[in-house]
């Protein structure tokens, strides 16, 4: 009866036992599982969870903040024959001459063209070699008057910039060649050509131009002073 008693004491004990320790359990699982394991989410949670977001792009520079370097200013392109003939160092002038010729044996006036070429070395300074030919009227009887000269030497230029105006100067020397013949002379003989004339711009190749000029000849063994004068185009290039 004893033995019966005693079975029965430590199955109640048992029995009441169990769920405290059941409860027990479930307290501590809840406590030892992770908080992204359990069925609700917090804030504490959520801070335990590494963030898996795509970082944030940087914004991308602004063009507009890069200072922009300083160009240096282009040089100015350099000028041969005043003013407005940039760039261009040769210079070729044709046109109508007017040359009067004056002598003890005769005189007479004669027209014709004048061709002159000249090339700069600086705005300022050129080299220039000229030729004239001109005709006149008949004298001694219906002998034609011939002029021809071709001189050489330098100029004397002026830049006219801004204005369209390029005045000039040169002198020239070469020899003259003069028909009709005389007796016992040579119709060949030394010039001396000094003067000057400006140039108008039309545009940078091409200018009008205005000379007059001095001219002392030595022919038929005596010196002679003429003069002539021309208007003409001028073409740059």
């Amino acid at each position: 009866m004893k033995r019966l008693v005693l079975v029965t004491f430590v199955a109640l004990a048992v029995s009441v036992s169990l769920p405290a320790q059941q409860a027990s359990l479930l307290n501590f699982d809840r406590v030892a599982q992770p908080s992204f394991l359990a069925g609700h989410s917090s804030t504490s949670d959520v801070s335990l969870v590494p963030s898996l977001a795509a970082p944030a792009t940087l914004p991308a520079p602004s063009l507009s903040a890069v200072p922009s370097a300083a160009l240096p200013d282009a040089p100015a392109a350099p000028q041969y024959g005043g003013g407005g003939d940039v760039g261009y160092r040769w210079h070729l002038a044709t046109g109508y001459e007017l040359v009067h010729f004056e002598s003890t044996a005769f005189s007479a006036n004669l027209s014709g063209i004048h061709t002159a070429l000249a090339y700069s070395f600086n705005d300022w300074f050129a080299l220039e070699g000229s030729i004239v030919a001109a005709f006149g009227g008949d004298v001694f009887g219906g002998e034609m008057t011939k002029f021809a000269m071709y001189t050489g030497g330098g100029r004397i230029q002026w830049d006219r910039t801004p204005h369209r105006w390029s005045p000039w100067a040169h002198v020239l020397v070469g020899g003259v060649h003069v028909n009709p013949q005389l007796a016992h002379v040579s119709k060949d003989g030394f010039a001396l050509q000094a003067g000057g004339g400006v140039d108008w711009s039309l545009n940078p190749r091409l200018s009008f131009r205005g000379e007059a000029d001095y001219v002392r000849t030595q022919l038929y063994s005596e010196t002679q002073n003429n003069y002539q004068a021309g208007v003409g185009v001028v073409l740059h290039f």
